[in-house]
């Protein structure tokens, strides 16, 4: 009877043996026939900021034209994880605009990032970032996996829109590590699971539940026993720091998932200024309604240096600055500090505010940028204790955008003590209603709230902006001698009209004056004289052939003294000189004399004109301020370029 026992137990262990090496071998089989999947490059759009992808590596495709402005860079060389995964590629040089696959690493964090222009990309500066990336050319390293889909932290990811397959970040599960007694049974189980071609097993995670059946899983599902090529570099992943959000301590995980200071809204990049009412009749519960009107605007902007800034100024018998444009770069930190404003009392003394702004606020020491228009908003109770006119026009020639705010207006037995008249109308930078808002209490001044954000963003909109177009007094010097004729100089009289219907006119824009001269020099009219553009073209219609000799140099200092000597101080000069002919008098004298006194001077020269003579009375470089036609009636051709180059110098300035 043992024997019969030891035989069979023998038989039994052999059979086990069979099975063993038979699924070791189907096992081997299924192993061979398995292929590593194909890697697929996720492609991204050109918005995707790289802290938004979990992945410590990655590689990915841009799509072309990322070279755009709008997709902004932080950085050089080594990038803030905010800045746009793709303009940094084109920035760092390793794409061009047309796009590609690039290879991104995540880095440590700077104590700051420096701006810089490269390949086309002007990448900005930022202080202190929690994380950083580099950017390399697309060639993987050997025995590193990269995602065919990245992980991002939210769902919602821009990437998506591209046709990129997302996933919502989940913390990788880890495997037990105690071992177990293992019974014949579950040896058997495993082993027939293994050997059948249709499924494949999915170890349990918890160590405690090692005595039930592992559950089949379909073929192909990357458990993290079977997923061999997967298992080197999740380990490896492991060691490298940063890789895996899942396994980093709490502390750098909630750094991590902190959102970004808000740069603000690029599409609204203004320099604004609120003048408040502190009067001792508005009453402390109203001020504070108008501090909530404040906080609510300044919320609703998007506060930040890349987008719009403000200031507060309150008025009463005098102004005082409470910030500046620089004091607060985000919008939390504004409303905090609107919060501690306190009311100063006195009267409403609104047109000494303005004047106040127009002198002081906007100034480059208190954050102004040159690029960004200038926008007062001056709110009312009431009605101002003094006059507006006067400081308003100053501050509109300044550049100024204002706009009015008024509650509550005089009533009828009231208008008695209103010491302006229509006071809003003569303020505001435009009197179409779209720079004056009025509600009749202040439980309505939330309503203002949306129109006033709207409009004040609308830069298109904002006509008392300083531009090219609306910013000068241009004086026109017309040669009116024997050798250029009557029906050249109607010709001449056309190409003026052409110039100045490029302009915005009027008594706060651009001005327009004109000289005449031959031997002697007459004026047509000032500056002063018409302040419409219908009015100012029919003056010119009306000049009169003069005839005579060609005295250039003398005509330039006429045209300093009669005209340029009455412009405005904040109007830009420019000096636009006609001639068909070599002067009979010096021009480097007179020349010299405009430039010293600040008057851009284009030189245009017809037929026989002297070239080294234009180059002597153009401003410097003079392949830009002067040209030479062979004849009148091409002079038309060159009004695109002459307002191209007024213009490109303009903006070249610093506005302050």
């Amino acid at each position: 009877m043992r024997t019969v026992v030891l035989t069979m137990k023998a038989s039994v262990i052999e059979m086990f043996l069979v099975l063993l090496v038979t699924g070791v071998h189907s096992n081997k089989e299924m192993a061979k026939k398995i292929k590593r999947p194909k890697f697929t490059v996720p492609q991204i759009n050109c918005d995707v900021k790289a802290g938004k992808i979990i992945n410590p590596e990655f590689i990915v495709k841009c799509p072309a034209g990322c070279q755009d402005p709008k997709y902004h860079v932080y950085g050089t060389d080594v990038y803030a994880s905010y800045s746009s995964v793709c303009g940094a590629a084109v920035h760092s040089g390793v794409l061009d605009n047309s796009g590609g696959k690039i290879l991104v690493r995540k880095v440590a964090g700077q104590s700051g990032y420096k701006g810089s222009y490269s390949n086309g990309v002007q990448s900005l500066s930022l202080p202190r970032w929690r994380e950083s990336f580099i950017v390399l050319e697309s060639k993987p390293k050997k025995g590193v996996t990269y995602p065919s889909a990245l992980t991002y932290s939210s769902s919602k990811s821009p990437a998506a829109q591209a046709g990129e397959t997302t996933k919502v970040y989940q913390r990788p599960p880890i495997p037990g590590t105690t071992a177990q007694p293992v019974t014949l049974m579950q040896l058997l189980a495993v082993t027939v699971a293994v050997a059948t071609p249709t499924t494949l097993p999915r170890p349990s995670p918890s160590a405690a539940s090692t005595t039930s059946i592992p559950r089949p899983q379909p073929v192909g599902h990357r458990s993290q026993e079977m997923d061999l090529w997967s298992t080197a570099t999740y380990t490896s992943s492991q060691n490298r720091p940063g890789a895996d959000p899942g396994l980093v301590p709490k502390e750098e995980l909630s750094t991590q998932s902190l959102e970004p200071v808000s740069l603000g809204d690029p599409n609204c990049k203004i320099d604004l200024s609120f003048l408040i009412d502190g009067s001792t009749s508005i009453g402390k519960r109203r001020f504070r309604i108008q501090k909530q009107l404040l906080a609510d605007v300044a919320q609703a902007l998007d506060i930040g240096p890349a987008g719009p800034l403000m200031g507060v100024v309150q008025y009463g018998d005098n102004p005082a600055t409470h910030f500046n444009l620089k004091t607060h770069t985000n919008s939390r930190d504004l409303k905090k500090a609107i919060e501690k404003i306190t009311q100063r009392g006195g009267l409403s003394n609104v047109g000494r505010a303005i004047s106040f702004v127009t002198k002081n606020f906007f100034s480059k020491a208190n954050g102004n940028r040159s690029g960004a228009p200038n926008v007062v908003v001056v709110m009312v109770d009431g009605w101002p204790t003094d006059k507006v006119e006067e400081a308003s026009r100053l501050a509109r020639e300044s550049g100024i955008n204002i706009f009015f705010i008024t509650i509550e207006g005089a009533a009828e037995n009231e208008k008695q003590y209103v010491v302006e008249p229509n006071f809003a109308n003569k303020a505001v930078c435009r009197t179409n209603g779209f720079y004056s808002l009025h509600v009749q209490s202040w439980f309505g001044l939330h309503k203002t709230l949306q129109p006033l954000v709207k409009r004040v963003c609308d830069t298109d909109r904002l006509a008392c902006s300083k531009t090219c177009l609306n910013s000068a007094d241009i004086g026109f010097v017309i040669d009116g001698s024997s050798s250029v004729g009557t029906g050249n100089f109607r010709t001449v009289l056309q190409f003026v009209t052409n110039l100045t219907k490029e302009f915005e006119i009027s008594d706060t824009d651009t001005r327009i004056g004109a000289v005449q001269y031959t031997y002697e020099q007459r004026l047509e009219f000032g500056f002063d004289k018409y302040s419409s553009k219908p009015d100012i073209l029919n003056a010119i219609k009306r000049v009169g052939y003069w005839s005579g000799g060609t005295s250039t140099g003398a005509a330039i200092n006429f045209a300093l003294e009669q005209l340029f000597k009455k412009s405005k101080p904040n109007k830009r000069k420019l000096m636009i000189l006609i001639t068909d002919g070599r002067s009979y008098d010096d021009v480097r004298i007179p020349a010299m004399a405009a430039h010293l006194k600040g008057v851009i001077t284009y030189a245009i020269g017809v037929a026989w004109a002297a070239q080294e003579e234009l180059e002597v009375i153009a401003t410097h470089p003079a392949r830009d301020h002067s040209f030479f036609v062979d004849e009148f009636d091409n002079l038309y051709q060159y009004v695109p370029r002459i307002i191209q180059n007024i213009c490109t110098e303009f903006n070249s300035q610093p506005r302050n």
